[in-house]
Formats: C-alpha cells, sequence, structure tokens
C-alpha cells in the first residue's frame, strides 16, 4: 500500500483493515527514557472526517475531547449502539479530531531507530508526520506505534497531526458498557534504539525457580549481523545461554536473516514465590550485545515466579486451589473520562486491596500498562480481556470473515503486549459478543504463543457449562443464580471450574446476598469466586448551569460520593441524547469519586483473612489466606454488652497456617444477656497497600443471648392524645406513625420489575381509613384499614403509657395477594433539632436484611446527615439492620428514645419515600428540616435484580400477619 492511498482508503469504513504502517505489538517496556510529547496540542474538531478545517484550539494530550471541548459530549449505552447502522458502516455525522504539535527531535538520536507511541485512541487513529503519512490504527486500548526514521531529522523540529476519527467499523466491536468518549486517551511518547534491537523479550518463571527468557532481534539497517549476543541478570544472578539455541539462531542463520533469536536459562534457589497474598518480584536485566561487546539495547522487567493451571475442575495457582474474590474494572475518571493517571490506578488498587479484593477482571479491554505494573507490585490476579464487545451485532459479527483480523489482531496484540505479568493469570477473548469461528481464530493462536495460561470466554460456555470442546477453559457465566452454580458442580458433569465473570451487580442500593453466594461457594467443590459488576459508579461530574462536564477543573467539587452545590454526577441521558441507558452506568462498589458504598464492608468481611467461630465454649481463630500466615496482622478484641458498655483487650494472633484454624482462650468471662465479641484486625507493618493500623476486618461472634425484655407494665405517663383522624399526637413528632409498605424503589426495584408491582397495588399512595377506635382500661386501641390493588390492609395500632414514655403495639393484616412488598412497618417524622443518632445495633454503615454480614453489633453515633447514603439515583437508602434501640438528639440532649421489642431495621434521614422517588439527581432534593422515621417490623431485601439474580425466598416480605412494638421515649 501507497502512502499516500492512507487517506483515500477510509479505514474507517474496513473492518478487513486493522493497521498500517503500525510496528508488531511486543512486550519490551521503551516508556524509561523516552520523550514525553504529553500537555498541550493545537486542535480543532471537525463535523466528519471529510470536513473542512476549523478554527485551531488547545486541548490537553492524553485525555478525552469529550470531556473538553463541549462541542461534542459523552453519551452512555448499554447493549444498543448509539446509531442504527449495522455493521460494518459508521454515521456520516461522526465527529473527527485533529492534532498537532512540534516537536524537537533530539540531535542525539542521529544513526538511532525512531519510533512514535501513541498509548491508546480513540477510535481510529491516522499519523501525518511532517506532513508524511505514516500509519493508521484500531483498538482503542491499545499502544500504536510507528518508525519516524524515515520522516525526521534528529537536531530538526518535526510537525506531529493525528486525526482521530470517532466511529468507525471498530465501534461495532467496541460496544462496551461504558460511556462513549473519543480522543487521545493514553500518553503519547517518542523514543529511539539503535537499530539493532530487542524486537520482543518472553519471560517464564516458573514456581520452582526455573526461568526462561526468550528473546528475538531485530536490525533496522537489515540483515541481522553476525556475533551479537545477548545476556541477563536476575538480581546479581547471571543467566546462562541456551548455548544450541543461540548458535542455531543467531550464528547460523538458518531461522531469519532478519529476526534472529536468543534463550537464556537459570534456576533460583530458594525462590519466593508470587501470588496475590505474596507479591514478591525480582528485577531482570536483558542486554542485547554487538560483536565487539557494546549494549546496543537494554530491557528491564519485574518477574514474580509462579505456575497457572486447571487440574480437573480447579484452578491452580502455585499448585493451590484459590478463591477468585474479583471485581471488574474500567478506565474511568469523573473529570477526564478515560484519561488515568498510574497515581489514579494505584488509588483503585489500594481501595480493592483494603476490601479484601484479589482479583481484577479489565472490563472489557486491556487497561493501560501501568495498572498491571501496579497489580504486579500489589497483588493481584487479572484476567486480561480483549478489547472485543459486539454486543448489539454480537450473532453476526461473530461468524463474520470480514471481523476475523480483528479478533485474531486485538487479543493477540494483548497477549504480546501482557505475556511477562506474572499478574496476569488468565486470558479473555472479550465481552458479550456471542460465540463464533472468530473467537476459535483467536484462541488458537493464544494457546500457541502461551500455554502456560488458560482462556476464558463467557460466551462460549453459556449454551453448556459442561461441554470442554469450546474456546474456553473455565465456565465463566454471567449472573447464574447460585443454586444454578451449585446444583451444576454437584451433578457430576463438570469438567472445567466455574467462576462467574460477573455476579452481583452494583447498581445503587444493592448486592443483596453476597453473603449467602460466597457461603455456598466455600461450601461447593467447583465452585472458586467471581467478579462482581463493577467497581465504579461511572458518574460524570456536571455543571448543573450548563450541562457540560465540569472537566480538569472540577477537581476539589466532590467529596464522600457526593458534587458540590451546582454540580452533579451525570448518567445517561444528562448531556441531550436521546440514545442512552440512564442509570444503568451507575453500577459501581465505589462513587465516582472512589468512596466506598457500604457494600464494600460486607465485602471485606466476607473476604477476611481472618475469622472467628464460637460454639459451645470453644472459640476458634481461622485463617482463610491461602498462602500468608497472620504475622502481617495485629488485633484488639472488643466485647460489647445491651447495656452499652464496650470493654477492649489485646489480642495475640495464634500461629496458624493458611488455610488451618486454631482454638483461643476468651478474653473475657461471659457475662449473662445479650453480648458480642470482635476481634478488630489491622496490619501489623505497613504493607504497599496500606500503613501500619489500616484496619484489615472485624469479626464478629455473639456470646451471650439476648434475654428478652419485660413487656412494660402501663403506668403513669402522658396521656394518649389522637386528633380527629386518631392520629397520634406527640410534642417531638410532626407526622403521627402510620403504616408503611413502600419504599422508594432502588435500581433493582425498577429494574426488577417490583417497583411497577408496588405501584399497581398503590402502596405509594396508600389512603388510610379509620375502622374502629376505643380505650381498653389505659390503652387506646386504633383499627384502620388501608386499600390496595390486591385487597384491603388492616392495620392495627394499640397504644399505651408506660413510665417515661409511650409503647405502641402493631399488626398489619397482609392479603395474600400482596405478596412481595417493600417493607411492612411504622413511619413518623419528627420535629427539627434531633441531628444525631445514636443507636445499638448493626452499623455503623447502612445495611440490610440480606446485605449485613459487614455491618458488626455495636454502640454507634453519626449525625444524622451522615446516614443517608447518596446513590447517585436517589432511592431508598441509609438503613441500619438489626437495630434494638435508638435515640435521636439534639446539642442540648434533649430528644427521644425509642426501643424496639425484637430487632427490626431502621432508617432515618432527611427525606420521605416519595422524595426520593420523584427525584433523578441529589441536586432536586431538598432537606426536611426534622427526621423521617421508618421501624420496619419486615424489609425486603436488596437483592440485585437490575442485572442478575433478585434477593431469595427468605428476604420477600410475605403475606400474613405481621406484628411488631416499640415504646418511645423523651430524654
Amino acid at each position: 500500500m501507497r502512502r499516500d492511498h492512507l487517506i483515500a482508503l477510509r479505514p474507517w469504513e474496513a473492518p478487513e483493515v486493522t493497521s498500517w504502517g503500525r510496528l508488531a505489538m511486543n512486550a519490551v517496556d521503551r516508556r524509561p527514557g523516552a520523550l514525553s510529547l504529553d500537555g498541550s496540542w493545537h486542535f480543532q474538531l471537525l463535523p466528519s472526517p471529510m470536513g473542512c478545517s476549523g478554527e485551531w484550539t488547545r486541548t490537553e494530550v492524553p485525555g478525552t475531547w469529550t470531556t473538553q471541548s463541549g462541542d461534542d459530549l459523552p453519551q452512555y449505552t448499554n447493549a444498543q449502539m448509539p446509531w442504527g447502522e449495522f455493521p460494518p458502516a459508521s454515521p456520516a455525522a461522526n465527529p473527527t479530531g485533529i492534532y498537532e504539535r512540534s516537536v524537537d527531535i533530539p540531535a542525539e538520536w542521529a544513526g538511532r531507530r525512531i519510533v512514535l507511541q501513541v498509548g491508546a485512541a480513540e477510535s481510529v487513529l491516522l499519523v501525518h508526520v511532517n506532513g508524511k503519512p505514516v500509519g493508521i490504527s484500531k483498538d482503542s486500548h491499545l499502544a500504536a506505534e510507528f518508525d519516524l526514521s524515515d520522516v525526521v531529522r534528529p537536531g530538526d523540529p518535526a510537525t506531529v497531526r493525528f486525526t482521530v476519527v470517532k466511529w468507525s467499523d471498530a465501534s461495532h466491536i467496541e460496544d462496551q458498557d461504558q460511556w462513549w468518549h473519543a480522543g487521545i486517551t493514553r500518553s503519547v511518547l517518542l523514543y529511539a534504539t539503535d537499530p539493532l534491537h530487542l524486537a520482543d523479550v518472553t519471560v517464564r518463571a516458573r514456581r520452582d525457580g526455573r526461568l526462561r527468557v526468550d528473546c528475538q532481534v531485530r536490525d533496522a539497517a537489515g540483515p541481522l549481523p553476525r556475533g551479537w549476543y545477548v545476556t541477563g541478570a536476575l538480581e546479581d544472578q547471571l543467566l546462562a545461554q541456551d548455548t544450541e539455541f543461540d548458535r542455531f539462531n543467531a550464528e547460523d542463520m538458518r531461522v531469519s536473516d532478519f529476526l534472529g533469536e536468543a534463550r537464556l536459562r537459570v534456576t533460583v534457589e530458594n525462590v519466593w514465590p508470587w501470588t496475590a497474598e505474596t507479591p514478591e518480584l525480582y528485577d531482570l536485566t536483558v542486554r542485547l550485545h554487538r560483536a565487539d561487546g557494546t549494549v546496543a539495547d537494554t530491557s528491564h522487567h519485574r518477574v514474580g515466579f509462579r505456575d497457572v493451571e486447571i487440574r480437573g475442575r480447579d484452578l491452580l495457582v502455585n499448585g493451590e486451589r484459590v478463591y477468585i474474590r474479583g471485581v471488574n474494572r474500567h478506565d474511568f475518571h469523573p473529570l477526564t473520562g478515560r484519561t488515568v493517571t498510574a497515581d489514579d490506578m494505584r488509588a483503585d488498587l489500594v481501595v480493592m486491596k483494603r476490601f479484601g479484593f484479589n482479583a481484577i477482571r479489565t472490563a472489557h479491554y486491556p487497561n493501560d500498562p501501568a495498572l498491571y505494573d501496579l497489580a504486579d507490585e500489589l497483588g493481584f490476579y487479572v484476567v486480561d480481556e480483549a478489547n472485543i464487545e459486539s454486543h448489539d451485532h454480537a450473532h453476526e459479527i461473530a461468524d463474520d470473515p470480514r471481523y476475523l483480523p480483528a479478533f485474531v489482531d486485538r487479543v493477540s496484540r494483548m497477549v504480546l503486549r501482557d505475556k511477562n505479568h506474572p499478574s496476569v493469570i488468565i486470558w479473555s477473548l472479550g465481552n458479550e459478543s456471542d460465540y463464533g469461528a472468530n473467537h476459535d481464530a483467536a484462541a488458537g493462536w493464544v494457546r500457541r504463543h502461551d500455554p502456560t495460561r488458560p482462556i476464558q470466554y463467557e460466551g462460549a460456555a453459556k449454551l453448556d457449562w459442561a461441554d470442554p470442546t469450546t474456546a474456553s477453559d473455565i465456565v465463566c457465566p454471567m449472573y447464574a443464580p447460585i443454586e444454578d452454580c451449585v446444583a451444576h458442580a454437584r451433578s457430576g458433569k463438570q469438567t472445567m471450574p466455574l467462576i462467574q465473570c460477573e455476579y452481583s451487580h452494583a447498581m445503587g442500593n444493592s448486592n443483596g446476598t453476597l453473603a449467602d453466594t460466597w457461603a455456598a461457594i466455600e461450601s461447593t467443590p467447583g465452585l472458586q469466586g467471581g467478579f462482581i459488576w463493577e467497581f465504579w459508579d461511572h458518574g460524570i461530574l456536571q455543571r448543573v448551569n450548563d450541562g457540560r462536564p465540569a472537566g480538569r477543573g472540577g477537581a476539589g467539587l466532590y467529596e464522600h460520593g457526593v458534587a458540590a452545590p451546582g454540580h452533579r454526577w451525570a448518567y445517561g441521558g444528562d448531556f441531550g441524547e436521546t440514545i442512552h441507558d440512564g442509570a444503568f452506568i451507575a453500577d459501581g462498589v465505589v462513587f465516582p469519586d472512589r468512596t466506598p458504598k457500604p457494600v464494600m464492608y460486607e465485602h471485606r468481611e466476607i473476604a477476611a483473612p481472618v475469622r472467628l467461630s464460637y460454639d459451645q465454649g470453644v472459640l476458634l481463630v481461622h485463617n482463610r489466606q491461602h498462602f500468608r500466615d497472620l504475622e502481617w496482622l495485629a488485633a484488639e478484641w472488643r466485647l460489647v454488652l445491651a447495656d452499652g458498655t464496650t470493654v477492649t483487650a489485646p489480642a495475640e494472633l495464634p500461629d496458624v497456617l493458611p488455610g488451618e484454624s486454631a482454638a483461643v482462650p476468651l478474653p473475657f468471662s461471659v457475662p449473662e444477656g445479650e453480648s458480642w465479641l470482635t476481634l478488630r484486625v489491622v496490619t501489623a507493618d505497613d504493607e504497599a497497600w496500606a500503613p501500619l493500623g489500616t484496619e484489615v476486618c472485624l469479626p464478629q461472634v455473639r456470646l451471650g443471648e439476648a434475654v428478652a425484655d419485660p413487656t412494660p407494665e402501663p403506668a403513669s405517663g402522658p396521656a394518649v392524645t389522637l386528633d380527629a383522624d386518631a392520629l397520634l399526637i406527640h410534642p417531638l413528632l410532626t407526622s403521627a406513625p402510620v403504616l408503611s409498605l413502600w419504599r422508594a424503589p432502588t435500581d433493582n426495584d425498577e429494574l426488577g420489575g417490583m417497583a411497577a408491582r408496588w405501584r399497581d397495588w398503590g402502596l405509594d399512595e396508600l389512603v388510610r381509613k379509620v375502622v374502629d377506635v376505643r380505650e381498653e382500661d389505659s390503652r387506646v386501641v386504633v383499627v384502620a384499614e388501608y386499600a390496595t390493588g390486591a385487597g384491603p390492609v388492616r392495620h392495627e395500632q394499640v397504644f399505651t403509657p408506660v413510665a417515661g414514655g409511650l409503647r405502641v403495639e402493631e399488626s398489619a393484616e397482609l392479603p395474600e395477594g400482596l405478596d412481595d412488598v417493600a417493607r411492612v412497618g411504622t413511619v413518623f417524622e419528627t420535629v427539627a433539632g434531633l441531628d444525631v443518632l445514636d443507636w445499638y445495633g448493626q452499623g455503623p454503615w447502612e445495611s440490610y436484611p440480606d446485605r449485613s454480614t459487614g455491618a458488626p453489633v455495636g454502640h454507634h453515633s453519626l449525625p444524622v446527615d451522615e446516614l443517608f447514603t447518596p446513590y447517585l439515583r436517589p432511592q431508598e437508602s441509609g438503613g441500619r439492620h438489626g437495630v434494638r434501640r435508638f435515640t435521636l438528639s439534639a446539642p442540648d440532649a434533649t430528644g427521644l428514645t425509642v426501643e424496639l421489642g425484637t430487632p427490626g431495621q431502621v432508617s432515618v434521614n432527611r427525606y420521605r419515600a416519595e422524595d426520593l422517588a420523584a427525584a433523578a439527581h441529589h441536586d432536586e432534593l431538598v432537606p426536611r428540616p426534622g427526621c423521617v422515621v421508618h421501624l420496619d417490623a419486615a424489609h425486603r431485601g436488596l437483592g440485585t435484580a437490575s442485572c442478575g439474580p433478585d434477593t431469595t425466598a427468605e428476604y420477600l416480605v410475605a403475606p400474613g400477619t405481621h406484628r411488631w412494638a416499640w415504646t418511645l421515649r423523651v430524654l
């Protein structure tokens, strides 16, 4: 192909063309010593690739123009394409960015090979240098390199121009569940090598200490010179050359006079193997020498000695069956879109590590190279996923031969780039692209090139989990009900490990039954875990006044998950787009500013390295790790008593091997009544991801059972006063206690269909009709009826004055038609000024019936305004499970106390359910001056039905008679 055909080719319309002029991918890291071209570039945005040139502005590289220019804004779709053209066509309205800058080519690069590297460009990149076409590249998430040696002169300036076309045939296989952006999203650099250079280095390091390094050598000047050789050193240990291999390839030249090969070997004695728990790394240096011994090229690597294999239905790391406690991760930032820094990525991984995650799936494309360096260093198992998702046209494209080159190109280049990272333990062929010949072709290339790692692909195994003949070595379904997974593992037909590539969808207030899922995984051989969807809520910080992204200048305009006044977290539809998928982009375990959601504490306890159990006076400490003992941890005992007392004592963790348990003496005598023993576990020294004293987990066991409090006897107290509607009048309540059967629908409620049923039944607008009011001795009985679409609900309240307050006994009779309501309980509102909640129950963070493992029982206190969880779309939030009693108080210590007859679900915040349900964003909410208080005898579980299984039957609110009681006292 001639250079002058570069533009005439219209590469954005040719799926069989994946690149031109682009150099082969390799694993030699050229970032050290390179000349960075990041910074301010001249820029103009055209309406299409064939548009006329306009005015030049400035833009930052790397960066997305969708978060910088304001003329082409982000758009979110999940499965559907953002326009209607069928593959391989793209729309005529096709934003195209032109980038240009001058760069001084160092004079000392004379006689050297000069290479331009563009870290990533979305979606088609055309490169011109000094007015000459250099090459093109597709694949928005891998680097493209171009040899500029013939078009630049060392010592002279050069003009670099990039043309980036937003939409193309490639967009049809980049249809991932994320924002559509455009631009140059990763760093651009220029580097130089000797003409004789290392073209690639492949490192294979086994856990027994065997190390093999295969090197490929090229000479830009033409045939390889005679006499070159390669040396290597691991730390201070020299690597031996494979003499026969070297002579055959470097001297004899029978293989090729263009590409030479050399191999180095060594066996390291007493090697420290690499695992996610013990990420031991060794420094490797490979040097390419000319015949006179001078060094022509050098490559540095961080080596981890480890083995990955599948044995039967188990995935093994260093011979051990490991649980994959994973999370899916996109490259994301709330200000810069797809562009993230190494510091951003480190912060991501540190948060993951602190909350018990040990694995990452790079959903759904290869991540920035820095992420893999960090995963090697900090310790993560990585499923490296190719940039292939044809969601909207998956069936057609999977077998379309026009897309065959793209499938093989994207998978092979990912493997070539990332093969030397010990953190990468599995290759993924992509995501949600059906299954066809294109996948098999890509899998065949991987198996030939890298037999040391398994391959996974959800689409290959979804029709038959027991079929061992597909392209996937692992059964990796999405959102499979745990009962189906257990049944498969027990069927006798399982042939491969089952590790869900996505499970427990974290959209809004979600992730119910996570603990139940893991209890089933840990008790069922053949099940090994999975990856939560996903890490981030992809909210983009938006200026409310003009609807534009806040851009890089928005730093500091958010905190603790909340956007500053005048700003909000934008999701699909907020930038004026008509084709979008709404808040489905807000489905992470952290908010857009990386603030952990409450589910993170749930996961932390489920994945905790230390657990406790207590039975018949025997207290056991369990080491739940695979490779590490407990010496890296320190701990403290805490005893919580029902009377408000908390006692602490130092704890000495036993010497217990991974996977084993040890009995320890009780640190306290067991008192009468309810008591809870917690082990607060922290880091004993500085870790790469946590300083000394960082909290790791809070395992807890119950020591003593609660003794039922006697029902308060009627006593002199405030008289029961009712208004004309038979509603309680109380000096601290602005809205009387009434029946509540509804909650502001969560995303799971809406997308799972429950919210529609509740609205059809009229639960969101209950109308109360008083049936009977009577006095019985000192008690007042009020019977009311609420009409619903499934029949009437009878509600009875019995008010009894007791010492210092009022006891309320309630019952609600739900007809059979109301077979799944949100809650059954009481709601009332308080006067203003009661701004602090103290409670005895689970906490301190939010918890619900099917998501409460991470909230230990204790005595907790928080300002009311901190109880509410600001999920991106307002919804039910801020609940606390297992509450026994609570106090709402003002600064002068006045207020009220509520004692529950049995532990219940309680929420206290500034919003009525209808306030939350009516708002699309938090900037639309107006806090009420007092507190809205819910006391629930039963509260529906959260589940994960927005994309996955709903909560299980035990967490549903069933029809029939529900009874609950509570006592209200004035402080």
